[in-house]
């Protein structure tokens, strides 16, 4: 029960009930009273401060003269009274949902695929690799080389995928970056069609497909 044997016998020494729960706390000598607080809502909703928080209030009343009570009284008897809201002209701040997240337990789960650009003998001229990676088991799923970044190669890459792995039927969650051929209606039409749940890389995160990053780092820089 975690309790000490001096607590249990100071508990069997006192006849009665622990008084702490029905105890009606002390009033504190410099604790604001009704017609203070009424004051302070009265400063704090008029039109030049409803739009101001507390830590501006204060001062422009100390710059006429006046003294109601501290930044922290402020807060604390708009709390009391619901009336601690966004207060100023700024947007106030949203809250943002988790991003969401898949884990993998076995293999055919979750997909991570990439375009990689990978140079030919022609100066300024590209090969694009196309690249499926299981991430639970590391293994390459799928790949084909193009001349070209697009949508419907992706879409037919997968779908030839799905077909070798034999999950046509429960298709894995296909992870990718913002790029156009990942976010292409061709391919989402597609994807959805068959039931297969796309993940994007969140907003300015650059390390959120790191699997398909770190295999073309290996591709193409490994002796």
């Amino acid at each position: 029960m975690n309790i000490s044997e001096r607590t249990l016998k100071r508990w069997a020494a006192t006849p009665e009930a622990d008084k702490r729960p029905t105890a009606v706390p002390p009033v504190q000598p410099r604790q604001l009273s009704d017609e203070e607080e009424q004051r302070i809502l009265l400063v704090c909703n008029l039109p030049e401060y409803c739009d101001l928080p507390p830590s501006q209030i204060v001062p422009l009343l100390a710059d006429k003269g006046v003294y109601l009570g501290s930044e922290s009284t402020m807060y604390r008897v708009l709390k009391k009274h619901r009336q601690l809201t966004h207060r100023g002209q700024a947007k106030p701040r949203q809250k943002r949902p988790l991003p969401t997240t898949y884990i993998a337990d076995g293999p055919n789960q979750v997909y991570t695929w990439d375009i990689s650009y990978c140079p030919s003998k022609v100066k300024g001229v590209f090969w694009y690799l196309y690249l499926i990676l299981d991430i639970y088991s590391r293994k390459i799923v799928g790949w084909e080389v193009h001349d070209t970044e697009s949508g419907a190669l992706a879409r037919e890459l997968v779908e030839r995928t799905l077909i070798r792995e034999k999950c046509w039927h429960n298709p894995p969650v296909l992870h990718s970056d913002n790029g156009a051929p990942m976010t292409s209606f061709t391919l989402k039409t597609r994807l959805a069609d068959l039931g297969m749940a796309m993940s994007h890389s969140r907003p300015r995160v650059s390390n959120d497909n790191p699997y398909s990053e770190s295999l073309f780092r290996t591709v193409k820089y490994c002796p």
